[in-house]
C-alpha cells in the first residue's frame, strides 16, 4: 500500500449501555448485541465500539460475551443504592422502593474516552438519549467529528434537539437489531 492509499481511520462508537438497554426494553424489546456490533461496522464503518457499563461481579460472563462480540468494554465501579448512606437512616427520606439497586454512572468516562481517542477516529457515534452529553456533542460537531447520535427510542432528552439531523432512532431498526430466541419446532412428528 502506498502512502497515498493508506486507509483513513474508521469511526468509533461510544455506547452508554444502560441508556441503550433500558431504552429498548422500555419499548418492549432487547438489543441483540452481536447484530448491533455488526450493523455498526457494516453501515457506519465503526472500527471500535466502546461499551461503557457499570461493573457488577455477577455479570463477568456477560462482559466477556460483549467483548467477544467486538466491543471494547470500559467498566465503571458501581454503588449499591439499596443500602442506607448513613448508619442512622431517616425513614422519611430513605424509602427502599424509591431507590435503584445499583448505580454506575458512566457519563464522565464516555466523555473522557471520546476526547482521549479524538485524534484516532474520523467520526464519532454517540449511542445514548441522555442530554448530559450535550457539551461533548457540541464540541464534536465544532470539530467536524460528530457523525451520529443513536438514541434507543423517541424519548430522548430535549437537549439533543439541536442535533436532530444527526439523530438515528434505533427503535426504527428494531427488525434488524432485536434479539430473538430460537423457537423449537413443535409441529406434530417433528424431532425435539
Amino acid at each position: 500500500m502506498t502512502p497515498n492509499q493508506q486507509k483513513s481511520p474508521g469511526n468509533y462508537a461510544f455506547i452508554d449501555s444502560q441508556n441503550l438497554n433500558l431504552g429498548t426494553q422500555k419499548m418492549g424489546w432487547k438489543m441483540d448485541w452481536r447484530k448491533f456490533r455488526r450493523w455498526l461496522d457494516e453501515k457506519y464503518n465503526v472500527t471500535k465500539a466502546y461499551m461503557f457499563i457499570g461493573y457488577v461481579p455477577e455479570f463477568e460472563e456477560m462482559y466477556e460475551q460483549l467483548h467477544e462480540s467486538g466491543y471494547l468494554i470500559v467498566l465503571k465501579p458501581t454503588q449499591d443504592m439499596s443500602k442506607p448512606k448513613t448508619d442512622n437512616p431517616d425513614p422519611k427520606t430513605d424509602k427502599q422502593e424509591d431507590k435503584k439497586p445499583i448505580k454506575g454512572n458512566i457519563d464522565a468516562d464516555l466523555v473522557l474516552w471520546a476526547m482521549r481517542e479524538l485524534q484516532y477516529y474520523s467520526k464519532a457515534i454517540i449511542v445514548s438519549g441522555d442530554g448530559d452529553f450535550h457539551g461533548l456533542l457540541e464540541y464534536l460537531k465544532e470539530q467536524n467529528k460528530l457523525m451520529h447520535i443513536m438514541t434507543p427510542n423517541w424519548q430522548y432528552s430535549q437537549l439533543l434537539k439541536p442535533f436532530e439531523n444527526q439523530i438515528i432512532r434505533l427503535d426504527k431498526h428494531r427488525g434488524e437489531l432485536e434479539y430473538r430466541t430460537k423457537r423449537r419446532n413443535t409441529k406434530p412428528g417433528s424431532q425435539q
